[in-house]
Parts: structure tokens; C-alpha cells; sequence
């Protein structure tokens, strides 16, 4: 397969898309190589940029897929074309190229062991691949919070909101003199303002840059042979980012204000005076520590709850409750989590007062504690009659320790003694999504932005856990209850016990032990035991369902659909899906597009197939992206609870909120 231009007749060779998955008449994206200035491989709605690769830098086109070991991409350019082709190494596999309705190119090949189609990669995938996602002078990395943020030297230009792109400004000109700050491994800004000069070396090409105030970047031009060549940028640099680990980059030197002499001599003053002023109460205190330390060496080690500063770095070993990650396939003694004493967690919650309590759930009692600091906690009880056990506790404290994301409930630190095991974690004053919608007063509460506001958090939360945290982690028991709210209404994903950690390379995992909570599990899961990123999908369809509706997905609401799959799937083929939204919110408020749109996403969620449902990263893409064209749903599983209950007969309440099938040894 051969894409770009014969420089003698002026053919092009592009791919392109259908209308829709039912429509093959060409449509509006479509993918080639884009010859202005230096080539690169590029997606274009219509005419605009949708999603690029760097530049062919002599050796690879930068932050593209590295080749596999079926095939290369083979860069042609002389006199009569420039053209890229993807080359077999001898492989009797077939390798397809496509471009979706919605934009999204992938790449397919044929595994003969499954029979089936095996996806090497899929652009944009991400955030960061949509071309200028974050706007112009900003760094776009999956790696950082949030992940657009100003280049160095460049300062956020005033916005009423924190939507993307953001705009920023430099912070200074340059009377003032410049220097480089070098950006390793990097996609390259995209080449509009650009001086290109194949014969000069870097030195020569940061002095060109200097001399002209408008030069923003530099860069080699060329990377073969230890690099060569002079790429210069000038105006606003677009489309600057960190690609994932499996994609190439390149160095990128960017002009920054260089600091001010005078200050840095007044802070050398500020550091002379003030460091002797630190560090003798730091030697007090650390002679203080270590008698102590001593003195309680045969002491068992004790963490006052009622002391604790959530600021301060405790490292406690949990001992044997390390051992697991609830499949018993992690051994690993690596994790440190504060280790409170019992009588600290009761003096926190005066004792476990009925005054203190703020509900219960599959786990067992919740109560509100209070640090010395004034900080508030939620302190969780595991209950002797929950349905849940040790194994879930070791399982919920182990991942939980691990992950760090802002929808994510945070944990502070557990308790085991005494038979007790207890877990203390973030106080979210508005408790649980459930407690909002499908309260008649309070879902008054929730108008649009904050239920869209609460979508997308919880989005952020799934897709971080199945592919940027360091363990990819399947929840298999996300629900209204189990999402939190903080004082702002910003959504946080909690209670780990039922969640999985699945490999880079597993796509499904299978189970004897079905626990979750009915009328959000998968159909495959539900019946079969088999889980996988898609069962969260599945999960998260039927809570933007709920979010939108304020209606309880295991409800009746009309003689041919019982459940609220069934309610929305039927309002949905008839044209009338803006019926879902709940009655309560205002008009004015709504954008009807958009309301559909996330309907339209909630249904590709519940799809009775796994394999017809999105990936979280595709979810996100079909949410933000209001230009991208969604492929018609098909009908959703469990669209009627007879059908349902004939289904999971065999499956028995273990309490009021999950399902558990028990298999005895």
C-alpha cells in the first residue's frame, strides 16, 4: 500500500473515509502525506488538521508506532514522487489501513491463530494525538496534571474557564536577552512559521534562532548520523507533545526569558541568611526524633489518627496484608500505607457513634471522623455480616494505595487490630451520586453542567485506571453509590474490593466468584464470568444513562421495556431520546445536540457485544469531540428484566447492592 504523490502526473494517493458505517460514499476525513515544508502522515476533517505525525526526520516519521516485526514503513522521495509504503518483511500476514467514519485511523492484522483481526494501533488515541488539543506555546503530556500546560517561558493568558485549548502568551520579549531549554523526546511543533536549512549545524542554527526575536524553537532537521540540519520556528508553536512510551520523539530546544541577574543575587542573599535559620531547629529536631526513636524501638509501631497531618509522610508497613492483590497474583511486599491504632480510629469517630455514621454499604458501616488539623474523614468499618471479606479489604487497601488520580478517592490509611480492619479515607461531604439523582429535592440539585461535569470526571477516572495507572485495574463494580462527590460536585471513583488487575497483554479475565451489583454487570460477565475493560464500559453506559434520566436503571417505566436499557433504547429508535433527560432540569440549560450525543455514547456503551462497545479512550473522543460522526448503536443487552431474571436465576443477594455466585471447593 503506497500513499502520497506522483511528483509527474500529479496523482495523490490518500485514504478516506465512509459517510457512516452504512454509507461507503466518501466522507469527510481523510489520511495521507502532507508535503509542506518537511513530510509527515496526517488525518484532515475536510481541510483542517485533525490528528499528525512529526516530520520524516531522515531515519522515521516522529511519534508514529514504532515497525512491527510484519511489517516497515518505507519512506520514498526523489524527483518523480514522494510516497510512503508499508513493506512485508516476507509475511504471509494481511495488514489493513482504514479511516472510520469518526476519524479514527487503525491499523488491522490478520492473526490466523484466532481468526480474527488484531488492532495494532489507533490515531488519535488520546487527548494529545487531536492536532493543537491544548492551543498554541503549550506542552500536551499524558504524563503531567493537567495535561496542557504553558511552555516554560510562557504564561496562561486570563480565561473564564479551564477548557481546552488554553491560550498563553510569552512572558517577556527580548530586550532582556534568551536561552534554549531542551525538550527530550518530544513530537515537534507543526510546521506553519518555519525556516528550514539542511546545511547548517546545531550551534550555527541556535545562533540563527537568536538573532531574530520572532524565533520561538529549533531543532536538527535531520536525525541520521548523529543529527544535521537547521529547523527554526517562528509565532505560536501548535501541536507540541510528549508521545506515549511506545512512539519515537525527537529533541526540541525552546527559547525561554533568561532569568534576571538581580535576582538571582537577592535570592543567593535570602538563601545565606535564611539557611543557618533552618537547618540548626532541623538538627534539634532530628537528635529530638532519634532519642525517641530509641526509646520506643521495642515498642509496637503506632500511628495517632488524632495527630496525623495528611501532609506528613507516613511509612507504615501493613505487614501481612501486603501480600495480596485480591487474585493472589501479586506477592509483592513494596506497598507502605500508614497503619493507625484502634483506639485512635474510635477517638476520631467518638467511638463509632451512631451520631457519626454516614450510611452503609456492601462493605459495611461508614462514619465521619475528624483529625487534630481539623481535617475530615470517612472511616470505613468492614462489618462481620458484610458480604464482602478480608480478601476484598487486602484487595481495596492494596490498589488503592497505589493509584493517584483526582477522580479517584484518596486513601489516608487503614487499621488492623484487634479483629478490626477499618480503612480511612477522604471525606467527601455530598456522600454518593445516588443520594443526588434519584432523590426527588436533591436531584434538583444536579442541572447540566454539573451532571456533565460528573460524566466526564468519572470517564477520566475509568480511562486512567485501564490505561495510564501503573497497574491496569478493572473496577467491575462501578455504580451511582460507588461514586463520590466532593464539596465542588466533582466526581471520585471508590471501593476497590471487587477490582481486578488485569496484564498489558490480557485482554480478558474469568472468574468462578460473579460479585457485583445487579442491573450494571455486563451480560458476559453476569452469565459467563468474564470480565474486561469492556465490562467497565458496559457499567458506565448505564450510569450516564442514570446520570441523564435520574431514573434507577433496574426501575419500570412502561409495559414494554421494563428496565431503563430498554426504556431508552425504545425512546431512541423512535426518535424521541431527548424524552430521557431528566424533567427537573432546565430547558434553557441544554444543548439538545449534545444530550443526544451522550445518550448516543451511553448506548454504544451497553451494546450486548463486548466487542461492539468503545474503549474508555474512544468514549472521551466521542464526548468532547462534538464533530465526530457516532455509529449507530445496537440494541443493548438486558432490554427486558423478564429476560433478565430468566438469565441470572442462578445468581443470589448477598446484600442489598451486589450479586455473588459462591462455588464451593
Amino acid at each position: 500500500m503506497k500513499l502520497g504523490w506522483d511528483l509527474k502526473t500529479g496523482l495523490k494517493r490518500y485514504l478516506s473515509s465512509w459517510e457512516s458505517a452504512d454509507d461507503p460514499s466518501p466522507g469527510k476525513f481523510t489520511f495521507g502525506l502532507d508535503i509542506q515544508v518537511s513530510p509527515k502522515l496526517c488525518s484532515f476533517n475536510g481541510s483542517a488538521k485533525y490528528s499528525c505525525t512529526g516530520q520524516w526526520n531522515g531515519a522515521a516519521f516522529v511519534a508514529v508506532p514504532n515497525s512491527n516485526f510484519l511489517y516497515d514503513k518505507v519512506f520514498v522521495e526523489n524527483k518523480d514522487e514522494i510516497s510512503v509504503r508499508y513493506e512485508s518483511f516476507n509475511s504471509p500476514n494481511i495488514m489493513i489501513l482504514k479511516v472510520n467514519a469518526s476519524g479514527l485511523l487503525t491499523s488491522l492484522i490478520w492473526n490466523e491463530r484466532s481468526t480474527a483481526w488484531d488492532t495494532y494501533f489507533s490515531v488519535p488515541d488520546g487527548f494529545c494525538l487531536n492536532y493543537g488539543h491544548c492551543g498554541p506555546n503549550t506542552i500536551c503530556s499524558l504524563d503531567q496534571t493537567p495535561i496542557c500546560q504553558c511552555l516554560k517561558g510562557f504564561k496562561l493568558k486570563s480565561q473564564d474557564n479551564q477548557t481546552w485549548p488554553i491560550k498563553c502568551e510569552r512572558s517577556s520579549d527580548c530586550k532582556s536577552g534568551d536561552q534554549f531549554i531542551k525538550l527530550d523526546d518530544f513530537k515537534a511543533p507543526d510546521l506553519l512559521e518555519v525556516s528550514l536549512n539542511d546545511s547548517m549545524n546545531l550551534n550555527q542554527c541556535q545562533a540563527e534562532c537568536l538573532k531574530n526575536c520572532s524565533c520561538r524553537a529549533y531543532a536538527n532537521s535531520k536525525l541520521t548520523g548523529g543529527g544535521s540540519g537547521c529547523l527554526m520556528w517562528f509565532g505560536d508553536l501548535i501541536d507540541l507533545r510528549k508521545p506515549i512510551s511506545n512512539l519515537t520523539g525527537q529533541s526540541v530546544y525552546i527559547r525561554v526569558p533568561a532569568p534576571d541577574q538581580g535576582n538571582k543575587k537577592l535570592l543567593w542573599i535570602i538563601v545565606i541568611l535564611v539557611l543557618p535559620l533552618v537547618l540548626l531547629p532541623s538538627f534539634y529536631i532530628f537528635r529530638r526524633r532519634r532519642r525517641k526513636h530509641k526509646e520506643k524501638e521495642n515498642m509496637e509501631t503506632n500511628q495517632d489518627l488524632l495527630a496525623f497531618d495528611i501532609n506528613m509522610s507516613i511509612t507504615t508497613r501493613t505487614n501481612e496484608l501486603c501480600e495480596a492483590d485480591g487474585e493472589g497474583n501479586d506477592k509483592s511486599k513494596d506497598s507502605w500505607l500508614p497503619l493507625f491504632s484502634l483506639a485512635s480510629v474510635s477517638a476520631a469517630t467518638e467511638n463509632f457513634s451512631t451520631q457519626c455514621k454516614l450510611g452503609e454499604g456492601g462493605f459495611g458501616p461508614v462514619y465521619k471522623g475528624r483529625l487534630l488539623n481539623g481535617q475530615e474523614v470517612a472511616v470505613k468499618r468492614l462489618s462481620s455480616q458484610s458480604g464482602q471479606g478480608l480478601k476484598e479489604f487486602k484487595n481495596e487497601m492494596m490498589l488503592i494505595a497505589k493509584l493517584q488520580h483526582r477522580h479517584l478517592v484518596r486513601l489516608f490509611g487503614c487499621c488492623v487490630e484487634q479483629g478490626e480492619n477499618i480503612l480511612i479515607y477522604e471525606y467527601m461531604p455530598n456522600k454518593s451520586l445516588d443520594v443526588f439523582l434519584f432523590n426527588p429535592k436533591k436531584k434538583r440539585l444536579l442541572g447540566w453542567q454539573a451532571r456533565v461535569r460528573i460524566i466526564e470526571g468519572i470517564a477520566q477516572g475509568l480511562l486512567y485506571l485501564h490505561r495510564y495507572s501503573r497497574l491496569r485495574i478493572i473496577h467491575r463494580d462501578l455504580k451511582a453509590s460507588n461514586i463520590l462527590l466532593d464539596s465542588d460536585m466533582n466526581p471520585k471513583i471508590s471501593d476497590f474490593g471487587m477490582a481486578r488487575i488485569s496484564g498489558d497483554d490480557e485482554l480478558q479475565g474469568n472468574t468462578k466468584r460473579i460479585a457485583g451489583t445487579y442491573g450494571y454487570m455486563s451480560p458476559e460477565y453476569a452469565l459467563e464470568g468474564l470480565y474486561s475493560i469492556k465490562s467497565d464500559v458496559f457499567s458506565f453506559g448505564v450510569l450516564m444513562l442514570e446520570t441523564l434520566s435520574s431514573k434507577k436503571n433496574t426501575g419500570v417505566y412502561n409495559s414494554d421495556s421494563f428496565n431503563l436499557l430498554g426504556y431508552a433504547w425504545g425512546l431512541w429508535k423512535d426518535d424521541r431520546a431527548h424524552e430521557l433527560m431528566d424533567p427537573v432540569i432546565k430547558q434553557d440549560e441544554v444543548s439538545l445536540p449534545m444530550l443526544i450525543r451522550y445518550i448516543n455514547v451511553a448506548l454504544l456503551c451497553v451494546q450486548e457485544n463486548a466487542a461492539d462497545r468503545p474503549i474508555m479512550s474512544d468514549v472521551i473522543s466521542m464526548i468532547e469531540n462534538e464533530h465526530l460522526n457516532l455509529p449507530s448503536p445496537k440494541e443493548p443487552a438486558f432490554t427486558n428484566s423478564k429476560n433478565v431474571n430468566n438469565s441470572t436465576s442462578q445468581l443470589c443477594s448477598v446484600n442489598d447492592v451486589t450479586v455473588s455466585l459462591i462455588n464451593p471447593r
